[in-house]
């Protein structure tokens, strides 16, 4: 009798077991992505250039590591969590120099196949969303470039929907509160202020569809600058035809709050294709423009100008998991203009020196492998 108690406990505790691992998971993931990379018309800090040659981490893909869990509640509803951070494999380095741990997701929340999934905490803000209509595939040097970055902020506060699709029609929406008790609107210094966005996206196997609204606020609760805290109106397309994809986008940026005689409106248009030649390897190229409204510029706002921006890229996968890749990019920037190949920042703000001066045009290229995990 005693054994068949002991073997029934056994199995009981067994049975247990197998159904924890069925209902809950953990998963540890992440991408690995270094290179050498090439800039000309880099500002040497006396009014003058050179060429920088440098050893570069994250030119084709963010690296980082993070933690996604997920437990079967029943019914068709779970439970989901997801912390990411950023690393720098040059560095060694992780997280953000704000000190957070997770610096690009962290948020938990409720997922169901029939109603979508709601969430809440850190995560990358709704604009990141442009990322598959861009030919370049946000890369170091893509549609990021001529808005500096504003296509590719993260944001704390969130609370966040994903609806399922209907008949090819999905709905994305994201709220970020300010958290501060000195006004509804505002932030604090090292965050954005109250901000918000929603997308409407069609696709089907012909063509997919995409329209999005967003606002970013500064930390005073204000839309101030076009492009760090400003609205924006984004439609973009792509196009499939066999192994051919077709792309398309404009975005009209306005910051309604920016100092008088200061521009406060861009518009933004892409254009490019994605090519698959083989299973293996992969063709990209992209031809972008950045028109700047009427206005002055000073040490954080762009001045009225253009600029045009040509991005080619390949990659090659030598498996599932790990490819190698290669980007070259040129911008022709207006007589004001200082935009770079890479995302750096606005005006004449640019601690990295890596814009070139106004009226100079730029060249820049990477080359190096990334392994996902």
């Amino acid at each position: 009798m005693k054994n068949v108690v002991q073997a029934g406990l056994i199995g009981a505790c067994s049975l247990a077991c197998a159904t924890t691992q069925a209902e809950s998971s953990v998963t540890l993931y992440g991408v690995a992505d270094a290179g050498f990379d090439f800039l000309s018309q880099v500002q040497t800090g006396t009014g003058t250039t050179a060429s920088r040659w440098r050893a570069e981490s994250s030119d084709w893909g963010a690296s980082r590591f993070g933690l996604l869990g997920k437990e079967d509640l029943g019914g068709g509803l779970t439970t989901i969590f997801n912390l990411e951070s950023g690393t720098n494999l040059m560095a060694g380095s992780a997280g953000s120099s704000g000190g957070r741990l997770f610096d690009r997701k962290a948020y938990v929340g409720l997922q169901s196949a029939q109603y979508g999934q709601f969430q809440m905490g850190r995560n990358l803000f709704i604009a990141n969303d442009q990322w598959d209509l861009d030919p370049m595939l946000q890369e170091a040097y893509s549609s990021t470039a001529l808005v500096r970055s504003r296509n590719v902020p993260i944001t704390s506060n969130n609370i966040e929907y994903k609806s399922p699709s209907y008949g090819g029609f999905s709905m994305h929406a994201q709220y970020t509160l300010g958290n501060q008790s000195t006004g509804f609107n505002r932030g604090a210094a090292t965050e954005v202020g109250r901000s918000d966005g929603v997308q409407l996206t069609y696709s089907n196997t012909f063509f997919m569809l995409r329209g999005m609204y967003d606002e970013i606020r500064d930390p005073n609760g204000q839309m101030s600058n076009v492009f760090t805290s400003s609205r924006e109106f984004f439609a973009g397309s792509n196009i499939y035809v066999n192994a051919l994809t077709l792309q398309v986008a404009y975005t009209h940026l306005s910051a309604p709050d920016t100092p008088a005689g200061l521009a406060r409106t861009a518009d933004h248009y892409w254009l490019g294709a994605q090519y698959r030649v083989t299973p293996a390897l992969a063709l990209n190229g992209a031809v972008y423009h950045i028109n700047v409204g009427s206005g002055a510029g000073d040490a954080t706002h762009d001045p009225s100008g253009h600029a045009t921006m040509f991005a080619a890229g390949t990659e090659y996968s030598l498996s599932k998991r790990s490819l190698l890749y290669a980007t070259v990019a040129y911008v022709r920037n207006g007589s004001t203009s200082n935009f770079s190949v890479a995302n750096n920042n606005p005006g004449l703000n640019n601690d990295n020196l890596s814009n070139p001066l106004p009226g100079h045009s730029q060249t820049g290229g990477y080359i190096g492998i990334n392994h996902s995990f």
